[in-house]
C-alpha cells in the first residue's frame, strides 16, 4: 500500500467514524414540511421526483395542482396512466394568472383547490400530498397564509410529508418548513428565445 493510499484510507476512516456519530444521534422520525421555491427551474420537478419514489416504495400519494390548468404533462399522463391506485392526481387550476384574467375566478378555484388539499393531507393512508405551485396562489392572496401555516401545524397527521412549491414562497412558511430548497436562476433557454421543451418543461 502507497503512502498517499494509507493516508487517504486513515483520512476516510476518520470521516466515517465522525458521520456514524453524527448519525447515530438522528433517531427522531416525522412527516415534513417541504418547500421548493426560487426563480430557477425545477421545483415541481423534485418535487415529482418525491412523489415518484413514493410510489416505487408502495406508499400512497397524492398532488394538488393549484395553478397549472388542463394541458398535458409528462408527470401526470404517467400516474393517471399508471399508478392512479397509489397517486391520487387532482389539477384543480385553470392557467397560469396572466392567462386566465379573472381574480375572483382565480381565487375560487385556488380555494377549491385548497379544501381538497386539507382533505388529502387529513387522510393518513397519503404519505405524502405535493401541493404544486400553491406559493403562486399565496402569494397573490387567493389563500389565506394564516389559514395554511395553521392548518400544517396542528391538523397534519404526524407521519405525512407535504410539499409546497412555487416562487416567492411567504416567510410565514418558510417559518415553520422543515426543509426549504431555494431554486437559484443562472442561465434559462427561455431568455434566448427558446421555448417550453417537452420531456424538460412539461
Amino acid at each position: 500500500m502507497s503512502e498517499d493510499t494509507e493516508r487517504h484510507a486513515m483520512k476516510m476512516a476518520k470521516k466515517k467514524a465522525a458521520r456514524d456519530k453524527i448519525m447515530a444521534t438522528k433517531t427522531d422520525e416525522q412527516g415534513l414540511i417541504i418547500v421548493h421555491t426560487g426563480k430557477g427551474k425545477g421545483k415541481s420537478s423534485a418535487a415529482f421526483g418525491m412523489i415518484f419514489r413514493c410510489i416505487a416504495h408502495d406508499m400512497k400519494c397524492a398532488v394538488v395542482q393549484f395553478i397549472k390548468g388542463g394541458m398535458s404533462t409528462g408527470e401526470r399522463d404517467l400516474i393517471m396512466r399508471n399508478f392512479s391506485d397509489k397517486c391520487a392526481f387532482h389539477t384543480m387550476g385553470e392557467g397560469f394568472t396572466w392567462e386566465t384574467q379573472d381574480r375572483e375566478r382565480d381565487i375560487q378555484m385556488a380555494q377549491a383547490a385548497w379544501e381538497k388539499a386539507k382533505e388529502l393531507i387529513r387522510d393518513p393512508a397519503n404519505k405524502m400530498v405535493l401541493l404544486d405551485e400553491i406559493n403562486i396562489a399565496l402569494r397573490y392572496d387567493y389563500i389565506d397564509i394564516n389559514d395554511v401555516v395553521s392548518f400544517l401545524a396542528e391538523e397534519k397527521p404526524h407521519m405525512t410529508h407535504v410539499v409546497l412549491t412555487g416562487r416567492n414562497a411567504k416567510e410565514e412558511l418558510i417559518e415553520i418548513a422543515d426543509l426549504v430548497t431555494e431554486m437559484e436562476l443562472v442561465k434559462h433557454p427561455f431568455r434566448s428565445g427558446i421555448k417550453a421543451q417537452i420531456g424538460v418543461e412539461f
